[in-house]
């Protein structure tokens, strides 16, 4: 597909922004993966990106559905998150099943299955997102606020605790993709109105705690390691930058990071998540080529970019579904066919692939004749 086909692009998007309507729940909540099993559920993380791809496509009913759903998720359980802040505060030990679940059926409840729970980036996250909507669109965000509040107060008492990061794996680290997430997330809160000053003061502060841990391993390293303490690269820290905007893309520390992820992640446009990832092979995740598409508009890589838009959108089926992750470039291909016995083929379509096509799209101006339209 050559990157000078408009058309084709514009095509995918209205495609894309189709797959994400159909896997909207009319609780609001979007679904991982219609068609994979284990995907069937709803993330505070995936909905944040989907929600925020949504907004930017002038599609606010749906980004405002899955900011309710989220908001009543947490409002029902803020009794939960109270017993949770008083027992930290006490000194006591919270095992990782006592914390609110990643994952949530459709109707807002809790899976009875075994998962990888307590991850904070979600929480995070959906709360950054409401804050662009908002400044975005200049919408009236009232009806989300206690949830927001439950949210953050959340994530503003656990930010310190080690938790499974953005790919549910490595528990026993504080992950700096993670952190990225409550810091923005934090921050966005703060700046409501009538959040009051109390509550904005103390969570602007953790923002500016977060972003001295953060700063100190840029100094130990010169770039942003997966974790603190490390020293590997994960491809998910390209959001620190862009889109969050904690760091400033164009700045050293991202620049540093983000030309190490090119050195050892990128393949022909394609995105692997880390060096050591052994799920369904370690393939190039859709998802990830989006966020460094982002990058490269935000540092003004425009072509690079493009390439980005392009490559994504040559690994569509033939009927505009898009992957979790392809097989191009495995990095430990021997793993690939345990996954594909035990959960079945690579998730397709999964509804965050299609949102950061969109979200890039519509950074390099392929979406806006689409904006409004009812397409």
């Amino acid at each position: 597909m050559s990157e000078a086909d408009p058309a084709r692009l514009q095509t995918l998007a209205i495609r894309s922004l189709a797959v994400i309507r159909e896997g909207q729940s009319r609780s609001g909540a979007y679904v991982a993966s219609p068609t994979f099993p284990v995907y069937q559920y709803s993330w505070f993380r995936d909905g944040a990106f989907i929600a925020d791809a949504m907004s930017r496509a002038g599609e606010v009913e749906s980004a405002e559905a899955f900011f309710g759903w989220c908001a009543r998720v947490l409002e029902a359980r803020a009794d939960r998150v109270d017993g949770l802040i008083d027992r930290v505060a006490r000194g006591e030990p919270i095992a990782a099943v006592d914390h609110l679940h990643t994952r949530y059926t459709l109707a807002g409840e809790e899976s009875d299955a075994e998962w990888w729970n307590f991850q904070l980036d979600g929480y995070g996250a959906w709360l950054w997102a409401l804050g662009e909507h908002r400044l975005r669109h200049g919408r009236n965000i009232e009806p989300f606020v206690a949830g927001a509040l439950v949210s953050a107060r959340y994530i503003d008492a656990f930010w310190r605790e080690p938790s499974y990061d953005w790919w549910e794996e490595h528990r026993d680290h504080r992950h700096v993709s993670t952190l990225a997430a409550v810091a923005v997330g934090l921050r966005a809160v703060a700046r409501l109105p009538d959040v009051g000053t109390a509550l904005a003061s103390r969570f602007e502060a953790t923002v500016a705690a977060i972003l001295e841990t953060i700063d100190a391993e840029a100094d130990r390293l010169g770039y942003l390691p997966k974790w603190l303490g490390g020293d590997a690269v994960d491809a998910s820290l390209l959001a620190v930058g862009a889109p969050f905007a904690l760091l400033d893309p164009d700045g050293p520390t991202m620049l540093a990071t983000v030309a190490r992820i090119e050195r050892e992640l990128v393949h022909g446009g394609g995105v692997h998540r880390y060096l050591d990832d052994t799920y369904y092979g370690g393939g190039e995740w859709l998802l990830l080529a989006g966020f460094l598409g982002m990058h490269h508009v935000a540092t003004g890589r425009f072509d690079d970019a493009r390439s980005e838009l392009a490559w994504i959108a040559d690994h569509a089926t033939a009927d505009g579904l898009l992957p979790e992750q392809v097989s191009d470039h495995l990095l430990a291909p021997g793993a690939a066919a345990e996954w594909e016995e035990r959960w079945g083929p690579i998730a397709t379509p999964l509804l965050w692939s299609h949102a950061m096509f969109v979200s890039l799209a519509e950074r390099l101006g392929i979406l806006a004749p689409l904006v409004g339209t009812g397409r």
